[in-house]
């Protein structure tokens, strides 16, 4: 261990050095010429020691230093163990800001790191997907130079960062962006971004589910309670009326029954875990009772039905969620195709793997409204809808059913010549014959 350079050691190490000259300059009579000569080599040799810890600090890429002896052995031992708590003080600073930028990486959020003037410091890469940041040739840039909102340049210029602000994204402006501003060390600032989109959309699903389910429950409630006025007088009890007003009643009876189970069905297919897919469900079995169910539906409508089913292909699934889909396509051609239309429907197994199709020679659907058959309570022709018993919900069901078994409805349509309502299952779902 050595020890550290003090006044007293390089007193004793300069008259250690010298003695031997003083003594050599009194035996011969030349003491100036042997002190020189003695300064002379003190200087070249710490001259010497100076170069090697010059190179060693600029040019040597080596940990360990030089070999010194006197009063530059602590030295260069002093300066290694500087160097050594240095490194060590690098080393534990490079995993904090890794430990903080992995887990800034790691959030569901954006996170932009700026300066009290706007300055970028850092952004992780959810904050360049989000607000369109390039990192790290954003560094040092002014974040309202990048993100112009007029609403963000206002909420930063204030600096008033008690409540959020909302955004339109500046890559999507279908996308709405929710940020947060809070202090993060002295001079610089935190943004915490997150996409909001979807739980915009939800809200306003809400208050639109909502108002449907009251406006749709309002018309049979409002007929049943005119007629239960009415059968206050005794004579409507027993006159020719009570005939058709029992008839009415029972029908808005049957129509906010099928409403409410519908709601029930859709509710339990949207709150289902991820299921399974284990199940052997007997498709073939399925469309041959809903065939003889189909006829029945049509009555007097005369409609052609056609039924092109593979009795062989079973598929493994959720069956009372894809009885839930195929019923509802089935029925929905039935109910909303004229008289005398064809009505084709096939479950064969197809290059993408099992797909149901139903088709229709009706009156087709107009282009506008096709991208808005799976939201709850869309209906093309609400007054058709009304008379036929259709609650707009029929679609919405299939279309979340089939999510869970990742599979998608497909709708084509052309205006006078008919619909067909598809889905393709995945491969992998096929049963295996026993």
């Amino acid at each position: 261990m050595v020890e550290r350079l003090s006044w007293k050691k390089l007193v004793w190490e300069l008259a250690f050095f010298y003695f031997p000259w003083v003594i050599l300059g009194l035996v011969f009579g030349y003491l100036p010429w042997f002190l020189l000569v003695a300064t002379w080599i003190q200087l070249i040799w710490h001259f010497h020691n100076q170069l090697k810890m010059s190179d060693w600090l600029w040019k040597e890429r080596s940990l360990t230093p030089p070999s010194g002896s006197g009063s530059w052995e602590p030295l260069f031992n002093g300066m290694y163990r500087l160097q050594q708590r240095n490194r060590r003080r690098r080393r534990e600073l490079a995993t904090l800001i890794r430990r903080f930028r992995n887990g800034a990486e790691s959030m569901p959020d954006a996170v932009v790191v700026f300066r009290s003037e706007g300055n970028i410091v850092w952004c992780n890469k959810l904050a360049q997907h989000l607000l369109g940041l390039r990192w790290p040739d954003d560094a040092g840039q002014p974040i309202s130079n990048l993100l112009r909102s007029p609403d963000f340049v206002r909420y930063i210029t204030k600096q008033e960062f008690e409540h959020p602000l909302e955004i339109t994204s500046p890559l999507n402006y279908d996308r709405t962006l929710e940020l947060r501003i809070m202090r993060y060390t002295e001079g610089e600032y935190l943004m915490v971004v997150r996409d909001v989109s979807q739980l915009k959309q939800l809200e306003g699903m809400r208050r639109n589910f909502f108002a449907n389910v009251s406006h749709e429950l309002r018309t049979p409630m409002t007929v049943l309670q005119g007629y239960l006025e009415m059968s206050k007088d005794p004579e409507m009890l027993v006159g020719p009326m009570w005939g058709k007003a029992h008839g009415v009643m029972t029908e808005q009876l049957v129509r906010m029954n099928s409403l409410v189970e519908q709601l029930l069905t859709l509710s339990k297919i949207e709150a289902a875990p991820t299921i399974e897919l284990e199940e052997t469900v007997n498709i073939p079995a399925m469309l041959d009772i809903l065939e003889k169910e189909a006829i029945s539906l049509s009555g007097d409508k005369n409609q052609h039905f056609t039924f092109d089913v593979d009795a062989s292909l079973n598929v493994l699934g959720d069956e009372d969620q894809l009885r839930s889909a195929v019923s509802n396509l089935v029925y929905n051609a039935v109910k909303h195709t004229p008289n005398d239309a064809n009505i084709t429907v096939r479950w064969y197994l197809s290059a993408g793997g099992p797909r149901l199709e139903v088709t229709d020679s009706g009156e087709g659907i107009g282009p506008q409204h096709i991208h808005r058959l799976t939201e709850r309570f869309y209906r093309v022709d609400k007054a058709r809808s009304r008379e036929t018993g259709g609650s707009g919900l029929g679609l919405a069901i299939v279309k979340h059913a089939l999510s869970h078994h990742d599979s998608q409805l497909e709708i084509e349509s052309e205006l006078e010549k008919g619909s067909t309502f598809s889905f393709t299952l995945p491969q992998r779902l096929v049963a295996k014959a026993a």
